[in-house]
């Protein structure tokens, strides 16, 4: 080798440096220190091996530069990695204790007939006029004097849905031998105090005048049995028609959800009071004798009467005569003593006045006296209907 070879082989390794060092993006510090660490490496590296192709001959100097250089190794990152990608889905944390308080217990308002005697309630207010205490009230178990409030019904269920059972209580203000009644709903609040929840329904002036049961369904519905007319003053409990009505707690309050609204007419509520002139006949050319009485029937009661049956207690020689008797719907002639005459509807506050003609006919005996005039209310099917007042249902009248 000639003693240029090393300087040329030299010049050669530096304009490799040069030309690709030029190609590499310039590193942060961090790297910039380690390549310079390793430049450093690569001149002793380089003049070694320099030294060796000396010592080999050309062929190895050749390949080293015909061969092409290996790129260099990657660049570590400087400044603070960033942190791994999340892993996809949700991850179940660990069960950790709750610290809320478990959910209350709700109160149980089931309420003894004892313990509600013994504990001062409120009420909802009683209608208008004279009634009885309604704040921190106590409950009687029979009454003893008025202005007090009976405690006559208790039911039992969970009317509100807060699956508890509440208490339905059928209350009676004694007023007189009567009074407003209605039925309450009693529950607990959560301290255990005996509260009102509200009111299912209340008596009426009209109607319903009577409350006579109460239960609760399994569904909630409080079912109170109501009484068209409350019994007393001569009128039996019998006589008063029921219907059985169904009522929810919804918004705060009851309604009524099934069951009839309101009453048909009671065959009992009627009270006919008759009126009627005495007999007076006079002496017909022909011998006959004739002469009118005149009959009134009012219904004074609330309820209609179907059908009236008027009966004329005369003595059987008087027999109907004249158009009067056109209101009958049977045929007043063919009956005898006494004279009946069957008359339809009488509604309530209304009455019907009848001038009823009477013949005696030539040579009959007639004489004079007393005879009944008495009416009486029937229903659809023809049968007589007891009313509360029937002593003024006749009169009596004279005949001469």
């Amino acid at each position: 080798m000639s003693e240029h070879d090393p300087v040329a082989l030299a010049e050669r390794f530096a304009r490799y440096r040069t030309e690709v060092l030029a190609e590499v993006e310039p590193p942060g510090p961090a790297a910039v220190r380690r390549t310079v660490r390793q430049r450093r490496r690569r001149t002793r590296g380089t003049a070694v091996a320099a030294i060796l192709a000396l010592g080999t001959g050309p062929i190895f100097g050749y390949a080293a530069l015909t061969d092409p250089a290996p790129r260099p190794g990657p660049v570590d990152p400087t400044g603070t990695p960033s942190p791994s990608p999340s892993v996809s889905g949700s991850v179940s944390p660990s069960a950790a204790p709750s610290s809320a308080s478990p959910t209350a217990a709700v109160p149980d308002g089931r309420i003894s007939r004892a313990q509600l005697l013994a504990t001062p309630v409120s009420l909802p207010a009683w209608r208008p006029g004279p009634s009885c205490p309604v704040t921190d009230t106590r409950l009687v178990g029979t009454a003893t004097r008025d202005e007090t409030n009976v405690l006559q019904r208790l039911a039992y269920g969970d009317v509100d849905g807060d699956g508890a059972t509440e208490t339905v209580a059928l209350v009676h203000c004694l007023l007189g031998t009567g009074g407003p009644e209605q039925v309450v709903v009693f529950d607990r609040d959560a301290a255990g105090k005996v509260v009102t929840l509200g009111r299912v329904v209340a008596t009426a002036r009209e109607m319903p005048q009577w409350l006579t049961d109460v239960t609760v369904r399994s569904d909630g519905v409080v079912r109170v049995q109501v009484a068209d007319i409350a019994p007393g003053g001569g009128w039996p409990g019998e006589w008063s028609q029921r219907q059985w009505r169904g009522y929810r707690w919804a918004d705060g309050r009851f309604t009524q959800v099934e069951g009839p609204t309101s009453f048909g007419p009671n065959p009992h509520a009627m009270n006919l009071v008759v009126t009627a002139t005495d007999l007076v006949l006079d002496t017909l050319p022909d011998g006959a004798r004739v002469g009118t009485v005149t009959v009134r029937i009012r219904n004074a009661g609330s309820g209609p009467a179907r059908y009236v049956a008027l009966r004329l207690g005369l003595p059987a020689a008087l027999r109907p005569d004249g158009d009067g008797w056109a209101a009958c719907r049977n045929e007043p002639e063919t009956t005898r003593e006494p004279v009946t005459c069957d008359l339809n509807r009488l509604d309530a506050g209304t009455e019907v006045r009848l001038t009823l003609g009477f013949r005696a006919a030539a040579g009959a005996t007639v004489g004079q006296g007393t005879a009944d005039v008495d009416a009486r209310p029937m229903d659809s099917r023809f049968d007589f209907v007891e009313e509360v007042y029937e002593g003024d249902n006749r009169v009596r009248i004279d005949y001469r």
